[in-house]
């Protein structure tokens, strides 16, 4: 049975808390909103370390985690305050934030995809879908770019962020990184040549920069620069278009790929 909080109990305000960068920091921990996501979660070997509620959407999934998880009922206007979107799902869990290891990321096979300075949740969250897609070994989030698990993140990338190796990197630290794994650095930058999938090093790290100020912001430099050919009317692409695109063309250069 559920334990029912009242609407001011302190468990909500600290879950709350989870919405913001820091609340994450400070607890360790993120929240999932969400029946389907909560689903893909477990999947993945995330298991909550509590359930929150409202009782309609408690009583309609019944069975969604473990017997011995924690589970909170609360009011539907308490719900709606812990909520991230317009129309509350009825269901949060909280999980454990991952250590996220950088060398983890770079000894996977494939590309690896890092933001440097991506700053839109939406775009982050769909690039790390397309990571997947895609065959990426993982998704590098550059430091003062968006919260690879704050709320929009994890709804835009639809689980990829539970089954990709994720990590939180200093442009330094990442250059260094790069170097000593044997992996060539490859931003997009107007500058750069023009896209072309079979001249691409298929276990780059693929440099997708801010929205309005691209990669120069937060990427000191870089071993290759390329650019997606487009119209001459359109001024520049969408940074989630522009990184999957990219990223299909690593996918193509990978030994074994159909030419």
């Amino acid at each position: 049975m559920p334990t029912v909080l009242g609407p001011h109990n302190p468990r909500i305000e600290a879950v709350r808390e989870l919405k913001t960068p820091r609340g994450r920091r400070d607890h360790g921990r993120f929240a999932v909103e969400g029946a389907t996501l909560i689903e893909e979660a477990r999947r993945s070997g995330f298991e909550p370390r509590e359930l929150y509620g409202t009782e309609a959407a408690l009583a309609a999934h019944r069975g969604l985690v473990p017997a011995q998880t924690p589970v909170f009922q609360v009011p539907d206007a308490a719900f709606a305050r812990l909520s991230d979107v317009e129309t509350p799902p009825g269901l949060l869990a909280v999980l454990d934030l991952p250590a996220g290891d950088l060398a983890t990321v770079l000894a996977g096979a494939g590309p690896v995809l890092l933001l440097a300075g991506v700053n839109d949740p939406g775009n982050a969250g769909t690039l790390v879908r397309s990571a997947e897609a895609f065959g990426a070994a993982g998704v590098l989030f550059g430091r003062g770019g968006v919260d690879p698990y704050s709320p929009k993140v994890v709804r835009a990338a639809m689980g990829s962020l539970f089954r990709l190796p994720i990590a939180i990197v200093e442009p330094e630290e990442l250059l260094a990184a790069a170097a000593a794994a044997g992996r060539a650095v490859v931003a997009t930058d107007t500058t750069g040549d023009d896209l072309d999938p079979l001249a691409l090093p298929p276990d780059a790290i693929v440099a997708i920069g801010n929205e309005r100020r691209g990669v120069r912001d937060w990427l000191p430099r870089w071993d290759r620069a390329v650019r997606i050919p487009q119209s001459a009317h359109t001024e520049s692409l969408n940074a989630a278009v522009a990184g999957s695109i990219l990223l299909y063309a690593f996918s193509r250069a990978r030994p074994g790929a159909v030419k």
